[in-house]
């Protein structure tokens, strides 16, 4: 029976343009699990959207002399053609800003406030007397009380990860202007999740061996201290309070932001024409929900959020008490470095996807991520790794075993599949190991191990590459031209079958191998930009449009005699000698750090 796999997907900030950090810690690795779902015949909801009213958009649009309605607009136009063009899936990429966000997140603060788990409280924040204004926690730095970085934010240390309040930073300073901010009270609402510690003390503990150690671990361990934290905030861009005299305040980003995936999933609904399509994922008990993240946002997912859940219990249903689903597991990624150090946004010391993409094609990128998942421990992004990767693995292994069998097979078998003799032992195990495999991977894909699931494909490839050369269809064909036949129509299958595996990872250059085996139609749908129309504004989306997909993680159908069509190579090699190689390993390395213009 088809299962309901919802997978929810972190939500960037709009103040800049994604990185292989973002691909590496989430986007990648949901796009790949969302597809080999599809692939299953599941029905799979994937969302996200842009993250329109976070602090980071006023700083930067503080430093650019522009409205943040501007600077996140722009960038959110960037997701989507990023996105687009690197090929993540989603069923629906919004942003915070709709209405739709607006009201469902006011309709959640109203749900809890009536159920008792929001209090007033006055508390002392930091106010900067030369602007005339609070500073959130974004506008402020320091040195973090844990572990004594000199340039902690007021949220969050960089450094260590420990959540902060900009209060107890030591030496606070405005990010604006460098002066000291002073004391000041202001009221505020606040969550008050300690009441939520027995269930989310039982959901922790309640059938999650399946979820990562050090994700479970820090959920266990934060959970026994919670207190209430604050859920409004004194700044001018976010969605407004809905309480009379609360004009001034806007709800708290980490508040709202995460409940984008709820939110995304009714605007999906409402934008398919069936409004209450939502609840399949939401509100039917045996549907799974997945949130990818990077770590320094674990707790907002696994605590944060399921506590938001357990207080909207029945919302938008007609008994309040019908429990809505919370997470099924959250896959944290830790991150992603760059030639050895961390991912720097002032320093430029980054690996921008919009600018790789125009030098290298997705499939590549996407392969050299995966490849180097962070799923246990922190990666990095090696560019002499990357050219390695490429042309030994892409181009020699893949690429070169697809391209060289058929056209082998289109020149000496008049263009079709041959028909095979008897099958030897050696051409049945092959096919049987490569059969099997979708079991194997398949189990590794669905457990959200990733890296082992491409690894076990990778061997699949080198195991067919030293079957092939063993068999030599180019020397039998001169003597026995029924055992070429056999030898190749073996690979053929193999390969079918390795273009379906490899397909969640390679998405792009798995449609032109379908088309290249003789197959009409497409593996997956299309990913469209799209607008929607609100009732007073419209916004841009991206959408999953699957109506062409045909794709399924199923053995291969390759049939004797099917035509083949004309191949092409998969991928480009990077550089023909050491040398080439090498002055494109430099090239790139120099771009890190530079200023950008």
């Amino acid at each position: 029976m088809a299962e309901y796999i919802h997978v929810s997907v972190a939500w960037p900030y709009a103040n800049g343009d994604l990185h292989v950090g973002h691909l590496a810690g989430a986007y990648l690795p949901a796009d790949i699990f969302a597809r080999y779902h599809r692939l299953k015949g599941n029905h799979v909801l994937m969302v996200s959207g842009s993250d329109a009213h976070g602090t980071p958009i006023s700083v930067e649009a503080d430093k650019r002399g522009i409205p943040p309605s501007e600077l996140f607009e722009y960038y959110h136009r960037r997701f989507l053609e990023t996105q687009k063009a690197i090929g993540v899936s989603y069923d629906l990429f919004t942003h915070t800003d709709t209405e739709n966000h607006h009201r469902i997140a006011q309709d959640i603060f109203l749900k809890l406030l009536e159920r008792g788990y929001l209090y007033r409280e006055t508390q002392r924040q930091l106010y900067s007397e030369t602007e005339g204004r609070f500073l959130p926690d974004r506008f402020v730095e320091g040195e973090c009380p844990v572990c004594h970085y000199p340039n902690a934010r007021g949220d969050q240390c960089d450094n260590c990860g420990n959540l902060l309040d900009a209060v107890d930073l030591i030496n606070p300073r405005s990010k604006t202007d460098g002066s000291r901010p002073v004391l000041r009270e202001t009221e505020h609402y606040f969550l008050d999740l300690k009441a939520f510690i027995p269930r989310l003390r039982e959901y922790l503990a309640d059938g999650k061996a399946h979820w990562r150690p050090n994700v479970l671990a820090l959920s266990q361990n934060k959970v026994e201290t919670l207190i209430g934290r604050p859920i409004t905030r004194d700044i001018d861009w976010g969605i407004p309070v809905p309480i009379p005299g609360w004009e001034t305040k806007r709800l708290y980003v980490w508040f709202e932001a995460v409940m984008g995936y709820l939110t995304a999933s009714i605007e999906w609904a409402h934008n398919v024409g069936d409004p209450e399509a939502w609840k399949k994922w939401w509100y039917n008990p045996p549907a799974k929900i997945y949130n990818f993240i990077g770590k320094d946002n674990i707790e907002f997912h696994t605590i944060i959020w399921p506590a938001e859940l357990l207080g909207i219990s029945g919302i938008y249903t007609q008994d309040d008490s019908t429990p809505i689903n919370l997470p099924y597991d959250v896959p944290a990624n830790e991150f992603m470095n760059i030639e050895g150090q961390k991912f720097s946004k002032s320093r430029n010391w980054a690996v921008w996807i919009p600018d790789i993409l125009q030098r290298y094609d997705p499939d590549a990128i996407r392969y050299c991520i995966a490849a180097a998942f962070p799923e246990s421990k922190d990666a990095d992004w090696n560019w002499a790794e990357f050219v390695q990767r490429n042309n030994n693995e892409l181009v020699a292994a893949w690429g070169n075993l697809v391209n060289r069998m058929l056209t082998f097979a289109r020149k000496n078998f008049d263009g079709a599949v041959p028909t095979p003799g008897q099958l030897a032992d050696e051409d049945e195990a092959i096919i049987a190991k490569a059969e099997a495999a979708f079991t194997v991977i398949g189990d590794l894909l669905a457990s959200v191990r990733l890296r082992g699931a491409l690894q076990e494909t990778m061997a699949l490839v080198r195991d067919t590459n030293a079957y092939l050369d063993r068999r030599a269809p180019w020397k039998r064909i001169k003597e026995d031209r029924q055992d070429a036949a056999t030898a190749v129509y073996t690979v053929l299958r193999v390969i079918d079958n390795l273009k379906i595996l490899l397909a969640p990872f390679l998405p792009f250059t798995a449609e032109r191998l379908h088309g290249y085996l003789g197959y009409d139609g497409q593996l997956f749908g299309d990913q469209v930009i799209v607008n929607y129309h609100e009732s007073t504004r419209d916004h841009e989306g991206l959408t999953y449009d699957a109506s062409k997909a045909t794709g399924r993680w199923e053995p291969s159908q390759l049939k004797p005699g099917q035509a083949l069509r004309e191949p092409a190579p998969l991928f480009k090699k990077l550089g023909n000698t050491p040398a080439e190689e090498a002055a494109i390993i430099e090239s790139e390395r120099a771009r890190l750090g530079q200023p950008t213009t």
